[in-house]
């Protein structure tokens, strides 16, 4: 089908691998036109179908692969230089043992069944590495349409997944119309359809009623004042104080940061903690009022009741430490558990084989080692108003989400901190990223950063108010309430399920063909 026209020279196939790398950055958010990703792989598809081993395949990949994750979230050296090199190595490793895999596909068969292996083989990629313990979604190729939503409307119905193979079918399409004509024709359709489909799904939403929310970005920086500087008293005092210049009576929620609380708050006393009392006494002028924001929070044990408890130093008796986002009103005191950790930070992954490595554990202050987490999706309800607190790296996860609002969310509420990072790319990212959760749950969303961009975001993706970097501030909007559940929330990730279905079975092809030459 393809002509061996590809020139042996190792100078033209490490420029094919760097012009993917290339298009790939420059479609990426903040700065990127997502467009180019329809595009950006064409270069190593054309070497996968004309390379001839595979090593050649697995070297000009992983040169691709890494300069693109090095280009693209090289800021977590900011928190972490071991942990921007691993993030980096393993992401870059596994995209490129997904192109060994098809490539082996496409030298015991044909081309054909190659390209069918390389869609499998990416989506199930893509849907295990949402899901496993080394779990770092952040390049998914479905992400990098988040700034700009008009393009994905349909994600109500996909997720993200079904961006990734939009961007992977698009570039097939491509570049087989390289080597025939036939395909010219349906590669501009498998390029504009979705794109037309999106801009006639604009129809209106049934709205129940409208809330007032008021969001706190008080900018207190991770590294210098958030455990070390500032104490918890002068840090919720700040947090209170900018509150006071937009909430009044007519308001309904007020939201801040993830550990905008960082007094050690053990749950089994927390209504005598000095934290919520000083909530509660703002909550006593404004009885309408209801607050959800981040603390770290302690539960005991008598026994070691999770594989995360730790022992109390001289005493029978254990604990888990929590990530956790509150929700205080005059009925009392709500708690939920962040339960998407961040490896190497929050927890060790495979800990049961990994354990011993917990020295590598990245201390970003305040509580280090793994955190506990819980099972269920809680929902924070006040009346017809049931809000998903989604607790920063949490919101990432489309599947994870939904989960919120299946059980019966109708705003999402994303709490973070994303001053780890500095002035650069990754929390804008992170922001772009939240956008995607709003079109595949059609709910608005609310989001404080403590140090970031604070936002509200409609449920088509769009940002309709937002801060600065590096502000002191605060935001105040009306925020209309959506019940119903999307086909996405419904279903989730069903592309990844199909794909890692069939991906067992080319294995499967693979093994038997195998045996069968022995």
């Amino acid at each position: 089908m393809f002509k061996k026209s590809l020139s042996t020279s190792v100078i033209k196939k490490t420029l094919l691998s760097l012009l993917s790398a290339f298009l790939l950055f420059f479609s990426w958010p903040p700065i990127g036109f997502p467009l180019l990703s329809l595009i950006a792989l064409v270069p190593l598809f054309y070497l996968f179908a004309n390379l001839e081993t595979k090593k050649e395949i697995y070297f000009y990949s992983f040169l691709s692969f890494l300069t693109w994750n090095l280009s693209t979230t090289f800021w977590i050296m900011h928190a972490s230089t071991l942990g921007m090199i691993l993030a980096v190595l393993v992401n870059t490793l596994l995209m490129s043992f997904v192109f060994l895999l098809a490539f082996i596909v496409k030298s015991k068969f044909d081309l054909k069944r190659g390209w069918w292996a390389m869609l499998c083989f990416w989506l199930c990629f893509e849907y295990i590495h949402l899901n496993w313990e080394l779990s770092w979604p952040w390049l998914t190729l479905g992400n990098g349409f988040s700034s700009f939503p008009s393009l994905i409307q349909w994600y109500e119905y996909t997720g993200v997944l079904g961006g990734s193979l939009w961007i992977l079918i698009s570039n097939l399409f491509i570049v087989q119309a390289i080597d025939s004509k036939k395909y010219r024709y349906s590669s501009l359709f498998v390029v504009l359809v979705p794109i037309i489909i999106s801009f006639f799904m604009r129809d209106s939403i049934e709205k129940s009623h409208t809330q007032k929310f008021v969001v706190v970005q008080p900018n207190i920086d991770p590294y210098v004042e958030k455990f070390n500087g500032l104490s918890s008293d002068q840090q919720l005092d700040k947090f209170i104080s900018l509150a006071l210049n937009q909430v009044d009576s007519t308001t309904n929620y007020l939201i801040g940061p993830e550990t905008a609380i960082t007094e050690n708050v053990w749950e089994s006393n927390i209504e005598k903690s000095t934290s919520i009392i000083k909530l509660n006494n703002l909550i006593n002028q404004y009885p309408n009022l209801q607050i959800i924001l981040g603390a770290t929070t302690f539960k005991k044990y008598e026994t070691k009741a999770t594989n995360t408890a730790r022992a109390f130093a001289n005493v029978d008796l254990f604990y888990d430490v929590f990530n956790s986002a509150l929700f205080i009103n005059k009925s009392g005191v709500e708690i939920y558990h962040k339960s998407k950790l961040v490896q190497g930070v929050e927890f060790m992954p495979f800990e049961n084989v990994l354990g011993y490595l917990d020295f590598l554990s990245i201390d970003l202050g305040g509580i280090s080692g793994s955190l506990g987490t819980q099972e269920y999706r809680s929902v924070f309800s006040k009346d017809t108003t049931r809000i998903a607190p989604i607790v920063c790296y949490e919101s990432i996860y489309g599947e994870y989400v939904s989960e919120f609002v299946r059980n019966g969310a109708n705003v999402l509420a994303i709490i973070t901190n994303d001053g780890w990072w500095k002035d650069t790319p990754g929390y804008l990212q992170h922001l772009d990223y939240a956008r995607l959760r709003a079109i595949e749950t059609r709910k608005f969303i609310v989001r404080s950063a403590n140090t970031g961009i604070s936002a509200f975001i409609d449920p088509f993706g769009n940002i309709i108010d937002q801060t600065d970097w590096d502000q002191e501030t605060v935001l105040s909007s009306e925020i209309s309430i959506i019940n119903g559940n999307t086909f996405y929330v419904r279903y989730g990730d069903y592309f990844g399920r199909l794909a890692s279905f069939l991906s067992v079975f080319f294995i499967c092809f693979l093994i038997a063909n195998k045996k069968k030459k022995l």
